[in-house]
């Protein structure tokens, strides 16, 4: 197409306009593509024969999506300073540039690196380490001892550093164990809204660099999350599992306590994991729905599955006396 044409914002293929840059990756949206108005689509190549404008050929049209629009909206800079209602305590650091907003607090021994910003409501709790140009962002917390690394991002109500689940029986019930570990956090990673990381027991919980945690999930005390892992929504790890490198686990995931999972695993939606993983691949275990006589049907033939076992074994034992 025409090479010297700009643009300014992006959008989808159906809703572009003069002026927007949109992508096309999921051959779903093939229709949308050949009605598009955009002024330019990214793409790969042969799929421009059906784009009617602009195109940017790429071999990977989502991520250089994600470049171009990380140019065309950046991050908005912090102004710095502390508003007047922040309670800082006189023992925590905040470095140069550090912008500290309303009815934020930074407790005890805290301290802050350069160009920092602090949102509405936030708590850095005692001992806690928030590395350079890191986003807390409105009523996120950071509890206690909690190592946070550069360029990260903790987004609304997300806890890091709130006690584990650790609970012994006794026989006059459960007795609390103290949690003494803290949460160690790389740098590039991003934690979605009300998302939990937990303290760990004795030791750290850890999560290395460039790991994407989404929303509303829970990592166990303990826990290790291996570099530029994702995780997506609803999410639960169980204290103690080692998640290896470059894992991506979809919705509704669950891992057992004290499992190892090795580096390059993908986990479909729902899938339980309740055994150490060793070999790389794509793992699933969940029952897509269907019509609900149907489901019940089969639940009826689960249950059943003893006594078809026992009918087996009584017809081997016949058929290997026969063959005697």
């Amino acid at each position: 197409g025409d090479p010297s044409v700009s643009v300014t914002r992006v959008a989808t293929l159906r809703r572009a306009s003069t002026g927007d840059l949109s992508f096309f990756a999921n051959t779903s949206y093939r229709k949308d593509l050949k009605q598009t108005r955009a002024t330019a689509v990214i793409l790969r190549v042969g799929d421009e024969e059906d784009c009617p404008s602009n195109a940017l050929i790429s071999h990977d049209p989502y991520l250089t999506y994600a470049l171009i629009a990380s140019e065309l909206y950046p991050t908005p800079s912090i102004s710095g300073g502390v508003h007047p209602s922040a309670v800082i305590a006189d023992s925590a650091e905040i470095g140069s540039g550090v912008q500290v907003s309303a009815n934020a607090t930074i407790c005890d021994k805290a301290k802050l690196g350069a160009n920092v910003f602090v949102g509405a409501g936030v708590v850095v709790g005692p001992d806690c380490r928030v590395g350079a140009e890191s986003h807390l962002l409105t009523n996120s917390v950071l509890v206690q001892d909690v190592d946070l690394g550069a360029r990260c991002t903790i987004h609304s109500g997300a806890v890091i550093g709130a006690d584990g689940f650790g609970n012994a029986w006794s026989e006059s019930g459960w007795v609390k164990v103290p949690q003494l570990g803290g949460v160690r956090i790389g740098n590039d990673v991003e934690i979605g809204a009300n998302s939990t990381v937990d303290r760990g027991a004795i030791d750290d919980t850890v999560v290395e660099d460039g790991v994407r945690i989404d929303n509303l999930v829970q990592v166990g005390h303990n826990v290790c999350v291996g570099a530029h892992t994702a995780i997506a929504s609803s999410v639960a790890i169980a204290g103690s599992a080692v998640i290896g490198q470059r894992c991506m686990f979809a919705g509704q995931v669950g891992v057992a306590g004290h499992v190892r999972i090795c580096d390059d695993v993908i986990v479909s939606g729902a899938t339980v994991v309740s055994k150490d993983i060793k070999v790389p691949g794509l793992y699933s275990g969940s029952f897509p729905g269907e019509k609900d006589k149907a489901w019940k049907r089969k639940v009826a033939r689960f249950r059943r599955i003893e006594k078809f076992e026992d009918r087996v074994r009584v017809l081997e034992k016949k058929m290997k006396n026969v063959d005697e």
